[in-house]
């Protein structure tokens, strides 16, 4: 099934259909709200970022996949480092490598730009998601996410 996906850098035009499996996300992951006004308006602030990425993945033009990227700055290391914030493929399309292709592709992107640590958030409890993650070379660290939100 991999072999007919389409891995591409995301446009404008794609932000409808990112949104839709933003909403399908945090439908997994209770530690967000959908609202799906706020996720086009993050979508389009990436969208405007340079050193932000964004690739989603095409099944016969419907965007089946998507993966964001950021640049961060870690005092740890002394250098750049990149941030995975969404990573989701739509249910219909799971286990057929899709998303190992959308990682596959950032990982490559954050070694092409040298990036020294590439780190991701990932619920405590979705078993799957960590194993699909190890897979990759993540392992889960002792710094747990902490939110304060305005």
């Amino acid at each position: 099934m991999a072999d007919n996906i389409i891995i591409r850098k995301a446009h404008y035009a794609d932000i409808q259909p990112m949104a839709i499996l933003l909403e399908e996300l945090f439908t997994i992951e209770d530690d967000f709200v959908i609202d799906t006004q706020k996720q086009i308006r993050g979508l389009s602030l990436l969208l405007k970022t340079p050193n932000a990425f964004l690739y989603l993945a095409k099944h016969k033009n419907r965007v089946i996949g998507m993966i964001t990227m950021q640049r961060l700055v870690s005092t740890a290391m002394g250098e750049n480092v990149g941030l995975i914030e969404d990573l989701i493929v739509n249910s219909d399309f799971r286990r057929r490598g899709v998303g190992r292709l959308l990682l596959q592709n950032v990982i490559h992107k954050s070694e092409q730009l040298g990036y020294a640590r590439l780190s991701l958030g990932a619920d405590r409890r979705n078993d799957t998601a960590i194993g699909f993650y190890r897979a990759f070379g993540f392992e889960p660290s002792n710094i747990g996410l902490m939110y304060r939100i305005r």
